[in-house]
């Protein structure tokens, strides 16, 4: 499947509908599974505190994956990101609870690109804090 977003369609400034994610520990604990990524810090409470954590914490790659989620629903193609970049400036704290923990992402196009790609600039927050800096995707339109 293509991305149905034509370049010319698209400004700067264009705004990308925002989401949200919910984070639970049985969410980290199949992401584990998924990934191979077993360190405690992401399910086991007590060693991630004993490290100097305040909790349990999502997986960096996992909290990057869901918030490109907001550009390739928008592209409505997963393979229109040809580049995607972040850093990890806080950690997506997973309290053992009913509600865990939610990403709250938005994004928009930050330029134009040549080749019909546009550069789209993502803000990843959690509990009230930016998780994500630097957080980047280009996109191939039509």
């Amino acid at each position: 499947m293509a991305t149905n977003i034509k370049y010319a369609d698209v400004e700067v400034g264009t705004e990308l509908p925002a989401q949200s994610f919910p984070v639970t520990r049985a969410t980290l604990v199949q992401y584990a599974g998924a990934s191979g990524d077993f360190n405690p810090i992401h399910w086991n409470e007590k060693f991630a505190v004993e490290v100097g954590l305040p909790d349990v914490i999502a997986h960096g790659m996992f909290t990057m994956a869901e918030a490109i989620r907001v550009v390739t629903d928008w592209a409505g193609d997963p393979a229109a990101v040809v580049e995607y970049g972040v850093r990890f400036t806080k950690p997506v704290v997973v309290p053992n609870d009913d509600k865990g923990a939610e990403i709250e992402v938005s994004a928009k196009v930050a330029a134009k690109l040549d080749d019909n790609r546009v550069r789209v600039d993502l803000v990843a927050m959690s509990a009230g804090q930016k998780v994500l800096g630097m957080s980047r995707a280009v996109v191939q339109l039509v």
